[in-house]
């Protein structure tokens, strides 16, 4: 048997002594401390895993049920009630977008639309286009109480929103124009209708709601041609034939006040309200018609012109379309008082030495109106100041042939111009030609004396003594003061006085034939009538 000692030793063997692979007290106390750290980690992390699914179980079962719970008491129509299950569900459940969405339409239903709206969004930051269609619903009907209670900025921006999430929707479009006009932004409202009219092209409701625009915006004449737009596309169209009666009679307000403008000589002021009443109805035929005669009196030519030109197309295009006869006045109308313009004009380039270009004003005066003899006095005088004889003497038979030859102005002209022809065949020698013309000159204008002078010359040259006297006689009576007269008194009737001449039997007789030709032509000449028929 072992003593004490033995026993004492076994308990507290000495280091080496009984167990010679042993090893030290703080190796075995790491160790010990080591593996109570491992084995109790590992034992945690599986229980945590565990108890981490058990939890989520149950939390997402309470969330189940607060759901539940929702959507019952929304069926009740307890929405409020409903809201708050909701909360909770998404509390406990915040990545469920169908929670979200329920929470939203019972939001709606209690008339919180910005929370509903929150709501709505919040599923739509989980699940793109999952809430779109009642996000915009949303926003539709916040946009509507916010035009209801006048604030239109706000109900601008929240249709804006709405229009983003379902852009096919007309509805949405057109509150935003509502809120646009009341709040007087129209340039912003018709923007957008001609964005509707590019994308979903042209009708004849969008041609009225843009020529209502254009009427606030004192556009009149766009107003004016969206409305005639409309009509071609929807003649039966009550607002659009509503409105272009608006126009019409606000044009024929204004052209009967331009009339007595007019009339009263406030050529200016006549302009104005004309313009007005072409803003109104600017297709108007007989508007362009009394703005170019106005224009013509006033000496604006060019416009005049053009106005004028305009009212031919304008009458001529209605009675290709419609066959109305009743245009056709005011398109003869158009082109009398065209050929007028034109001749005016002429005389004022005439005025300015411009003769060229007067002539081919009146060719084209000519060309519209073939039977007007001031016409072709004019041009006559255009040639006859270009020397162009030939042509300025076949204007001034023109015009003798259609008014006839006693009237003075075609007279006279033609006289001068015979002299002139006259005095050009005696340079060239041709005394027995020049005789003639100076004849000529004589018949239509027996006034003159230098006439008699010149034909005197010529007799001379041709060795007719006595038509040469007799001539002389004339030129004596009549232009007495002439230089010529003393040579021609010495080589007609040598060694004689002028007071001789006169008072001879010879000299009586031709003074008395003469004063009756003057007689004669005088009375001829207070025929009263005008040469240009067309003038106004």
């Amino acid at each position: 048997m072992a003593t004490s000692e033995e026993v004492n030793d076994q308990k507290h063997p000495q280091e080496g002594a009984v167990f010679p692979t042993a090893v030290s007290e703080e190796e075995l106390d790491e160790a010990k401390r080591k593996t109570t750290m491992k084995q109790p980690f590992g034992r945690s992390q599986k229980c945590f895993s565990a108890e981490q699914q058990q939890s989520r179980v149950i939390l997402q079962n309470t969330a189940a049920e607060h759901f539940i719970k929702g959507i019952e008491a929304f069926d009740k129509l307890e929405y409020e009630r409903a809201v708050i299950w909701f909360n909770k569900a998404i509390n406990l459940q915040p990545q469920q977008p169908h929670m979200f969405v329920s929470r939203g339409d019972a939001f709606l239903h209690v008339c919180d639309f910005q929370s509903a709206a929150d709501s709505y969004t919040g599923a739509a930051g989980l699940c793109p286009g999952v809430s779109s269609d009642r996000l915009a619903f949303v926003y539709f009907l916040q946009g509507q109480c916010l035009l209801d209670r006048g604030l239109f900025l706000e109900a601008l921006d929240c249709f804006s929103k709405a229009a983003e999430l379902k852009p096919g929707c007309r509805v949405h479009q057109v509150r935003r124009l509502a809120c646009l006009s009341a709040a007087g932004r129209q340039t912003d409202c018709l923007k957008l209708v001609n964005d509707w009219m590019a994308s979903d092209g042209p009708s004849s409701d969008l041609y009225v709601l843009r020529a209502r625009l254009h009427k606030r915006l004192n556009q009149t004449s766009r107003c004016y041609e969206d409305v005639k737009a409309a009509l071609a596309l929807k003649p039966w169209c009550p607002e659009a034939g509503a409105l272009l009666l608006t126009l019409q009679d606000a044009a024929h307000r204004a052209r009967r006040a331009a009339v007595d403008r007019a009339a009263t000589g406030r050529m200016s002021e006549a302009l104005v309200l004309i313009n007005v009443a072409l803003e109104n109805c600017p297709q108007e035929p007989r508007l362009h018609l009394f703005r170019g005669t106005l224009c013509r009196r006033m000496k604006d030519f060019g416009a005049a012109i053009a106005d004028l030109v305009h009212t031919v197309e304008l009458s001529e295009d209605e009675e290709g379309v419609g066959g109305q006869g009743g245009k056709q006045e005011e398109e003869e109308e158009a082109k009398f008082q065209l050929v007028l313009t034109y001749n005016d004009l002429a005389v004022q380039c005439f005025c300015r030495g411009l003769y060229e270009e007067a002539t081919l004003l009146l060719n084209k005066a000519i060309e519209d109106q073939k039977n007007q003899a001031g016409l072709y006095l004019n041009r006559g005088d255009c040639f006859y100041k270009q020397e162009q004889w030939c042509y300025a003497l076949a204007d001034y038979q023109q015009a003798e042939e259609l008014i006839g030859p006693d009237r003075p102005s075609v007279r006279l002209r033609l006289a001068v111009l015979h002299n002139t022809l006259g005095s050009l065949c005696f340079q060239d020698g041709r005394f027995q030609d020049a005789a003639f013309r100076f004849t000529v000159a004589i018949g239509y204008n027996p006034t003159v004396g230098r006439y008699y002078k010149n034909r005197a010359k010529a007799f001379r040259k041709i060795l007719k003594v006595d038509q040469a006297r007799k001539d002389f006689i004339c030129t004596l009576v009549l232009d007495p003061d002439n230089q010529e007269l003393p040579s021609m008194l010495t080589s007609l009737f040598p060694g004689r006085s002028m007071s001789d001449v006169l008072s001879s039997p010879a000299g009586r007789a031709v003074r008395s034939q003469l004063m009756d030709a003057v007689r004669a032509y005088e009375v001829s000449s207070q025929r009263k009538g005008s040469d240009l028929e067309v003038e106004a």
